[in-house]
């Protein structure tokens, strides 16, 4: 048995086939935990409207989606716990391949699988995903920091499956980060459990207005910090048995200056490149970025549409 934990926040003109996506499961062995996180919009109702005996819908105020994952993750009935965002959805072999991940690699802590970004205009665009250790259809990522740091997510919440029990171990999902506590979530299990993980491309990243690269940028203005300190914690706890997880840090610095440009704080993004030239990142890559950072606004403006 699997439990689904959905979190939802005024989705209401996507949850219905969101939930569908679920239902049209080839496995069918698993319960759906809705957590409606405080909606303002009829989400709520739209997902009762759906009747099915598996589905449970659990009301909370707003608290983030972290905590209504972690809410989520507290109702479920089973071990086995799949995360799957209110507007994204899951091919029909999803479950079944993640269910297959746990049977196949007992020793692992967390399942992940391939998936696809699909478009406000309806195109599909695959993941770019480098540097896999294994060779075949599925195999251990135990190479999460080398993969992360040249690639799309690896992990990527709503094609992910974790054991409860691993996710309780490194405390859940972080609350009060709006931005980057899944990245945060994986890294920590990462550090602490094995990953399977399949190239079967079974979950699709459904783009919205509220996760284009323009409104994400504004979400993680004042966000970055805590999952910063956060990763330089594991480096430091971890040390030399977590290996390239000092290139996926200079990596964080590299996207990070760039949302500072792109959301004009343009001190903080020289601030990080010199951060991260001192700390071994690519010198010609970031001396590039701060010398945009020095530049005028509308030049700065005039780069970022180029880009």
């Amino acid at each position: 048995m699997i439990s689904v934990v959905i979190p939802l926040y005024n989705k209401e003109h996507q949850i219905a086939e969101t939930l569908r996506s679920v239902l049209e499961q080839t496995f069918q062995d698993f319960e759906v935990v809705i957590v409606d996180d405080g909606s303002t919009d009829k989400s709520a109702e739209e997902a009762l409207k759906i009747r099915d005996p598996r589905i449970r819908l659990v009301r909370q105020e707003n608290a983030g989606v972290s905590a209504a994952r972690n809410r989520g993750v507290e109702e479920a009935r089973f071990d086995l716990v799949a995360f799957l965002d209110a507007d994204d959805r899951w091919k029909p072999e999803y479950l079944q391949t993640q269910y297959d991940l746990s049977r196949k690699y007992p020793q692992c802590g967390a399942f992940a699988c391939n998936y696809e970004f699909v478009y406000a205009d309806g195109s599909i665009h695959p993941t770019v995903i480098r540097k896999l250790a294994f060779e075949g259809q599925d195999g251990i990522l135990d190479n999460y920091f080398e993969v992360a740091s040249c690639s799309h997510p690896p992990l990527w919440t709503s094609a992910v499956m974790v054991r409860k029990e691993a996710l309780l171990r490194i405390g859940s999902f972080p609350v009060g980060i709006r931005s980057g506590e899944d990245l945060l979530t994986w890294a920590k299990l990462a550090c602490s459990c094995k990953i399977a993980y399949s190239k079967k491309n079974v979950a699709s990243f459904i783009s919205t207005s509220s996760n284009q690269p323009e409104s994400k940028a504004f979400l993680r203005l004042d966000n970055q910090d805590p999952v910063l300190k956060q990763l330089l914690h594991l480096k430091s706890k971890h040390g030399n048995n977590i290996k390239h997880i000092d290139d996926y840090i200079i990596r964080w610095y590299k996207i990070q200056s760039i949302i500072f440009l792109e959301t004009k704080n343009r001190s903080k993004a020289r601030k990080y490149a010199i951060i991260a030239i001192k700390n071994k990142g690519n010198i010609f890559i970031f001396s590039i970025i701060f010398l945009i950072a020095c530049m005028p606004e509308f030049m700065i403006n005039f780069i970022l549409k180029l880009k």
